[in-house]
């Protein structure tokens, strides 16, 4: 039963179908775990999760990178969430470098500005965060600072998931952090029925509710039922910002072959803050960890509990895979939450 919420009662009451919707976004999964929400709607209604936890989709290779960097000698400063992500060798946590956990772009700078040693901060988010990073260079920041940059757009990920129809997706519930930076105009583009969510329980089944109307009436829009932060026009500012420092480029993504013009590589004029060029390290492609089935988790096909080492092999101690790692991957937020079926 739907209990005394009036929204997932509506839900109930519209939904006539089997029906699958996708979120992009790790606060989302942690608000409907955290607060019970798949157990309040019908049962031909899933909500499945996507490539939302910018840590989680780093792949190896940017992790294999970093260590390279510390191998290097190079002070290694980044979110806290990244230093247990595995590589292809052991972790940022376990290399024994001097890496230091820091809260964003600016304390990166600060360090590097009370040391001779070079620091070099791995970079990662979507368009939430580059705009951050891509102001912090624009302040012309010390010669031994640099970054590595992981940032990733998300509708090229959009566009592949809906290209491949591996999930069978009939729309998306959007991610109000990303679109608050970057406007509605750039979904228009893709066919399914989407809606902008807030972070509350009601926003969330209020952004589900308004996805079944659209299927009812069989259109293909985006809503934004989260106006108290994401207006239309986003904040042109910061992008623009983000597009004089960073370009497009073609990247891979943990879980996804390439996707094309998906990451953000620095433009030449900053090229002396970019890692790579730097130093000279490649970013090589790598073999998936065996067993593993976040890949599968962050396309929307399998969930926490499909994967044979959730809670045993694999657990926040012992991770095997970054969606048991950070907090806002799927397999850690199932894991804190109990959760042990859908």
């Amino acid at each position: 039963m739907a209990g005394k919420n009036p929204i997932a009662e509506k839900i109930h009451e519209l939904t006539d179908r089997d029906l699958t919707f996708m979120h992009v976004c790790g606060t989302h999964e942690a608000a409907i775990a955290r607060h019970g929400i798949r157990s309040l709607l019908p049962k031909n209604l899933k909500i499945v999760m996507g490539p939302g936890c910018p840590v989680c989709i780093t792949p190896q290779g940017e992790i294999d990178a970093a260590l390279e960097f510390a191998e290097k000698g190079c002070i290694i400063a980044t979110y806290g969430d990244l230093l247990r992500v595995p590589g292809s060798n052991g972790s940022l946590e376990s290399s024994g470098a001097d890496v230091r956990i820091v809260q964003g772009v600016h304390k990166a700078v600060e360090i590097a500005k009370n040391t001779d040693k070079e620091v070099v901060f791995i970079s990662v988010g979507f368009e939430t965060t580059a705009p951050t990073v891509a102001a912090m260079l624009l302040t012309n920041p010390p010669k031994n600072f640099s970054i590595l940059s992981c940032h990733r757009l998300v509708p090229p990920a959009m566009e592949w998931l809906l290209s491949q129809g591996e999930a069978a997706l009939h729309g998306f519930l959007l991610p109000g952090h990303v679109l608050t930076v970057t406007g509605l105009e750039e979904y228009r583009r893709f066919p399914v029925p989407q809606v902008v969510a807030g972070f509350e329980p009601d926003d969330i089944l209020l952004g589900l509710l308004m996805l079944v109307q659209q299927i009812r009436e069989g259109t293909a829009r985006v809503d934004n039922a989260y106006p108290r932060a994401v207006c239309e026009e986003g904040n042109p500012k910061a992008m623009a910002v983000m597009n004089m420092v960073f370009e497009p480029c073609d990247v891979e993504w943990r879980g996804f072959p390439v996707i094309p013009q998906s990451g953000l590589r620095l433009r030449e004029e900053f090229s002396a803050w970019d890692a790579q060029k730097k130093f000279g390290v490649e970013i090589k492609p790598t073999k998936k960890q065996a067993g593993c089935i976040c890949d599968k988790i962050l396309r929307g096909i399998a969930t926490p509990v499909d994967c044979k080492l959730f809670d045993k092999t694999c657990t926040p101690r012992t991770p095997v895979g970054p969606c048991m790692v950070s907090h806002e991957g799927a397999c850690k937020i199932w894991h804190h939450y109990h959760i042990r079926k859908v």
